[in-house]
């Protein structure tokens, strides 16, 4: 059994997205293990996937906990946008028997993680040179389109939680203003998220081939289509994944223009890890820095993939650590957006379980 350092025992993390959710335990400052990922369409309940992870597990009391869901947070109910899940915060501290338990803002969480992550956790894309102590900005897309900005406050990170994926999605291009109108068939409002995400790689494909009048096998998912376009097998793919990369791009522009992110702008998200070697070559880092009048500001900013396992999980856990050292209420419901006034210590991961 591992030897927890806090006095109060292990506390329980968990990044929850619309498909997976990840759960671990931090037995101390940077010490995250038991790491486990659930499918969330196997729960019909958010309690059922947290007690499905503690079962799993040598018998211990966790008194605290911290959430990092894929979702708005603001007050004590909780619907996620891309899953079925619903909760009260109260109800499920309760149920879980928690002292404490937060729920946060995924982005948000990363977010705070992002002061703390190494070179050997980064892939940097094109040129570009971060600013020290300048304004941050994340983009990530999964099952949706996660944003959030990171602003230097007092000498602190404050993170700033954002709903920038449903912002109405930008056409660059001719091709790209296609893939619009095909969506506009079926949405009133098409969103970024609904465009550059990872259901929208199946949206987009179902769209430039529409536009080229060709038949193809629906049936293929985004994975499918992530392996057929990197392995160069069908043109089609290929240029679906051409265009994500570009929409991706002036997403991630229109964000580093908004926040004046000299600090540099991340990507997170599960979609663009997967896309490998290719993603340096795409047209992701070409669209960034064609920003018109801003194209020359856009240049000298740095995009960076985040490539370390599970970094939601560390600012999660900052989050909480400062909850707790404030000595807030036991029980205190929620907090969307916190500051880390601490260093954020290393992230060491042990037990790395695969879904089970």
């Amino acid at each position: 059994m591992v030897h927890d350092s806090y006095a109060d025992g292990a506390r329980l993390l968990a990044d929850i997205g619309g498909t997976n959710a990840r759960f671990a335990l931090e037995h101390g400052a940077g010490r995250v293990g038991d790491v486990h990922t659930l499918a969330c369409a196997d729960y019909a309940y958010f309690d059922d996937a947290v007690r499905a992870y503690l079962n799993r597990l040598p018998a211990r009391r966790v008194r605290h906990a911290v959430i990092a869901i894929a979702n708005p947070v603001d007050g004590d109910a909780v619907k996620m946008t891309n899953h079925h899940w619903a909760f009260s915060i109260a109800a499920s501290r309760q149920a879980l028997g928690l002292d404490t338990l937060l729920v946060v803002n995924d982005f948000a969480a990363l977010a705070m993680a992002l002061p703390a992550l190494g070179p050997s956790d980064l892939e940097q894309i094109g040129g570009g040179k971060a600013v020290a102590s300048g304004v941050i900005g994340l983009v990530g897309a999964g099952t949706g389109l996660g944003v959030a900005g990171l602003v230097p406050v007092d000498g602190r990170w404050v993170a700033v939680q954002s709903e920038g994926g449903h912002v109405a999605f930008s056409p660059f291009d001719e091709r790209e203003v296609a893939v619009l109108q095909h969506c506009w068939q079926r949405y009133e409002h098409v969103s970024a998220e609904r465009i550059v995400s990872g259901p929208g790689i199946v949206l987009i494909r179902e769209a430039l081939a529409a536009r080229s009048g060709l038949q193809v096998d629906a049936s293929l998912s985004t994975a499918d289509i992530v392996e057929r376009g990197l392995a160069g097998s069908d043109p089609l793919c290929r240029e679906t994944l051409d265009c994500f990369s570009g929409m991706l791009g002036t997403v991630a522009a229109n964000l580093a223009v908004t926040l004046s992110a000299r600090g540099g702008l991340y990507i997170g998200g599960g979609v663009v890890p997967r896309l490998g070697a290719y993603f340096a070559q795409s047209p992701f880092r070409a669209r960034f820095e064609n920003k018109g009048r801003f194209s020359a500001f856009t240049a000298r900013i740095p995009t960076l993939v985040i490539t370390a396992p599970y970094p939601a999980m560390l600012g999660a856990a900052a989050i909480l650590s400062e909850h707790l050292a404030d000595l807030a209420p036991i029980g205190a419901g929620s907090r969307a957006v916190a500051p880390a006034s601490l260093p954020l210590p290393p992230l060491e991961m042990e037990n790395d379980h695969a879904r089970f």
